[in-house]
């Protein structure tokens, strides 16, 4: 990366290092955002999880601590709807669980849901106008929505797992493109191919796609320290996101199970799977992956598969067990660190123990 594209991407989002810190909903907290903006990077608060007033009531929380640019992230899926036979299918799969744990596997199933981009989140963007705005999954369906965005002077950017979904985004007017590699925890953010066997690795991805467009190009995926860091800078990326590290910090909302994986992570322990969301998603390996999955085609359409599992999380989580818990984590897990958001974020930029300018 040239000092030129460096600046290049620092002036476009309006922040001082070239780091961003990833939207990860459920482990997020306004704190992570805040360290991370204040310290020079760009923090970013997922909304997938959240309701309209949730949402508000976090970037308050932002707002009256920070004047520095934040980001707003968004999924853009469309919910799926399933069967009752596909429902049932699901359930005969988990009953041994509910069995197991003493539950009634024929009770009413809770939901389970992620909150795509809509018109009361967007009055958000409106109202509280995010210096950046990401999106998940591609981009909003309704046009009118994104140029809803786009007048509040947001600069917008997208995950793309292939050149081509990175294409799709750059004709689509993103401002620039997040280079999502295989390595990278959480969902996937494929959106043209639902084909796992042909995802890409970072290394690979990176250049291809910096070659491909003409926007600042942002590496994702197994990016855990400051040499991940700089071997994505000579790729040709613009900036990082980094989602992992963060969950070692203070600020991130895991559960106790969660922190205890990540601090005893070694490479091989992570596995994509669908069968927490119904959408794949890389996290470290437990016993529903192991015994069901990780990948089944009976777990239902993404959001809804998680469902079914709620019973059994809420037994199994009281008592510290992980077996039916999603714990979302990257391939470069084990070389994440206990820091602070704000040291860890200086750590990647390579200025540590440096203050950020006033």
């Amino acid at each position: 990366m040239s000092k030129t594209e460096r600046n290049r991407i620092l002036d476009l989002l309006g922040i001082e290092l070239p780091i961003i810190q990833a939207p990860m909903a459920g482990a997020t907290t306004p704190e992570m955002v805040i360290a991370t903006s204040q310290a020079g990077g760009l923090g970013s608060l997922p909304a997938a999880l959240l309701s309209a007033e949730q949402a508000r009531a976090d970037l308050d929380r932002i707002r009256a601590a920070t004047s520095r640019p934040i980001n707003l992230n968004f999924f853009t899926h469309v919910p799926k709807t399933v069967s009752d036979e596909q429902l049932d299918r699901w359930r005969a799969a988990l009953s041994p669980y509910y069995a197991e744990l003493g539950l009634d596997v024929s009770a009413p199933m809770p939901t389970s849901n992620r909150a795509p981009f809509d018109d009361a989140f967007c009055s958000i963007v409106e109202s509280h106008k995010p210096e950046v705005v990401s999106f998940h999954f591609g981009l909003p369906g309704d046009e009118r929505l994104l140029s809803r965005v786009r007048r509040t002077g947001a600069k917008i950017i997208a995950s793309a797992t292939t050149v081509a979904e990175a294409r799709w985004l750059v004709e689509r007017g993103v401002d620039a493109v997040i280079a999502m590699g295989l390595e990278a925890g959480g969902h996937r953010g494929n959106f043209l191919s639902d084909d796992m066997g042909t995802q890409v690795g970072t290394m690979a991805l990176v250049p291809q796609i910096v070659d491909a467009v003409d926007v600042p190009v942002i590496a994702a995926g197994g990016i855990a320290d400051r040499r991940g860091v700089q071997a994505a800078f000579a790729l040709g990326a613009s900036a990082v996101q980094v989602g992992t590290a963060y969950l070692l910090t203070p600020e991130a909302k895991v559960s106790a199970f969660h922190r205890a994986a990540l601090l005893a992570a070694v490479d091989h322990q992570t596995a994509l799977t669908n069968l927490f969301t119904g959408r794949p998603a890389r996290g470290f390996v437990n016993r529903l992956m192991r015994e069901v999955g990780p990948i089944s085609a009976i777990a239902p359409g993404f959001p809804l598969a998680g469902g079914a599992l709620i019973p059994l999380r809420a037994v199994t989580e009281k008592a510290g067990v992980s077996d039916f818990s999603n714990m979302w984590a990257g391939q470069a897990a084990s070389l994440a660190r206990e820091r602070s958001s704000a040291e860890l974020t200086r750590h990647l930029a390579g200025v540590d123990g440096a203050a950020p300018a006033a």
